[in-house]
């Protein structure tokens, strides 16, 4: 678990708050209580973005179905909205 700061500290602090990215340490950043950022060293890998499944399999058994509309006509529409 990564050590939390707010919003307000890393504005109030951020020189030391960088100092200790430097020195290797990775925060949270919260905004209004909600975690929206994730202060690491540069060059420090990367986190995962895929969270492996807890359930594998089944897939079978879902019904298939047929859009009228292709996948880029859908798109497109989400990206007009």
């Amino acid at each position: 678990m990564y050590k939390t700061i707010t919003h307000r500290e890393l504005r109030n602090n951020s020189s030391a708050v960088l100092r200790a990215v430097e020195l290797g340490e990775t925060l949270e950043v919260t905004n209004r209580g909600e975690v929206v950022a994730l202060l690491m060293p540069a060059g420090a890998a990367v986190l995962p973005r895929v969270i492996p499944a807890t359930v594998t399999g089944g897939f079978g058994s879902l019904e298939r179905f047929e859009r009228a509309e292709s996948v880029e006509v859908a798109l497109q529409e989400l990206r007009e909205e």
